[in-house]
């Protein structure tokens, strides 16, 4: 098959549902099949890949992290010359929810393709938290759906689970990256039957890291954090709860954002300096052998996640969790996080003194790498090579449609 992928954002750039098509397309070649990633061309310094559609973008972040490319017919035929040269298309896998959305439906609609929908936003926590008028702001972004989407088809009041309804109606399955965001879906009528494929740790390289991971200390308790420095990741409050628990650990935080300033700004006025060291960005190997030195990850967001990637990985990885957000321990096995009080920065707080008193005890948490393949992405590739295959052997049992 050849897999044609739409995101917002370029594979290359920082986020989770950016890690995820990374390790989507790799896996999915592996088993023999070929993909594309169609996405905004970035502003910045970055690998790129030859089987990357860079689309024509203006950057919409001061640190020209992330772009954004006009939908219209000039983006629609630069997307149809790109791909003139490469093998037909199959299916069409939109990932996205704006931009990489409506260019990856008018695409299939205009070839006459089949297409399935990965849900990884939850878009109406998003725009409340970022937006200054989120009820505005939703209708100005139906509008522009419908206008580029047309016909309206949602019967939902307008919202923005009636915005995620849209994207849903036009694809032929929908799948989430989590039991909980599923369900959500499924309960706000964005989306029906939306099957569960999680975003896995990389087989090779959980095998690799721990080869080669030596034993944890328990001299100094070591807690990992990762992820995109923003608000609603809550970096500053887990920063201000390491402040008030007050403990002798080492607290290192990976990746960058438009809050990184803020935050080492911070590490510098409280006298963190020797306890919090900031790691920035690094590659996929060199961060999942970080969390497997460490005696815990800490996962701080509460409410915004639909997946739990990198409390997924530590568990591949045998390293325990610090878990504020109630839905993505729900994702969890028995036995192998801790989890917070409630969601104020004083339980957060807590917490990360009652785990760092276990680890200097030798009391800690003791969790073995999770054998189970729920947690590899080479077993949630084959799952979703099965929605592949469902959804084209639908396109070959009855005559095609409009998408």
């Amino acid at each position: 098959m050849h897999i044609l992928m739409f995101s917002d954002q370029h594979a290359d750039s920082l986020g989770g549902v950016q890690v995820s098509i990374r390790l989507q397309k790799r896996f999915l070649e592996q088993a023999g099949h070929t993909v594309t990633v169609c996405a905004p061309r970035m502003h910045r310094e970055h690998p790129g890949d030859s089987d990357y559609v860079d689309t024509p973008s203006v950057p919409i972040t001061l640190d020209r992290e992330y772009s954004m490319t006009l939908v219209g017919r000039r983006a629609d035929r630069f997307i149809d010359e790109a791909l003139a040269t490469r093998p037909p298309v199959d299916l069409v896998h939109v990932q996205a929810d704006f931009w990489g959305a409506m260019l990856g439906y008018r695409f299939a609609q205009r070839h006459g393709i089949r297409a399935v929908h990965t849900f990884h936003n939850h878009m109406e926590f998003g725009i409340e938290r970022v937006v200054p008028y989120p009820k505005l702001a939703v209708r100005g972004l139906l509008w522009w759906q419908h206008r580029l989407l047309k016909p309206a088809r949602s019967a939902l009041a307008p919202s923005a689970w009636s915005y995620l309804n849209e994207l849903s109606l036009r694809a032929d399955a929908a799948t989430a990256p989590s039991s909980h965001f599923a369900s959500l879906l499924e309960r706000k009528g964005a989306a029906s039957a939306v099957e569960v494929i999680l975003t896995g740790a990389d087989d090779t390289v959980v095998e690799q890291v721990l080869r080669e991971a030596g034993p944890r200390s328990t001299i100094r308790p070591m807690f990992v954090w990762m992820g995109r420095m923003s608000s609603e990741k809550r970096v500053l409050e887990y920063l201000d709860a390491i402040r008030l628990a007050d403990v002798d650990a080492d607290f290192r935080l990976y990746g960058a954002g438009l809050l990184l300033t803020k935050a080492q700004a911070f590490v510098r006025e409280n006298g963190l300096g020797d306890r919090v060291h900031f790691a920035g960005k690094v590659p996929y190997p060199e961060a999942l052998a970080a969390i497997a030195s460490a005696d815990a990850l800490v996962q701080t967001s509460i409410g915004f996640e639909t997946q739990g990637m990198t409390v997924f990985e530590a568990a591949a990885l045998g390293t325990p969790s610090i878990v504020s957000d109630p839905n993505i321990a729900g994702e969890l096995p028995d036995g192998i996080y801790w989890q917070p009080a409630d969601g104020s920065v004083q339980a957060l707080a807590d917490a990360l003194v009652r785990v760092a008193a276990d680890v200097a005890s030798g009391s800690k948490l003791v969790v073995e790498p999770q054998t189970s393949s729920t947690f590899r992405q080479s077993h949630q590739t084959e799952r979703m090579i099965g929605v592949y295959e469902r959804v084209l052997a639908r396109r070959s049992a009855q005559p095609d449609s409009a998408v």
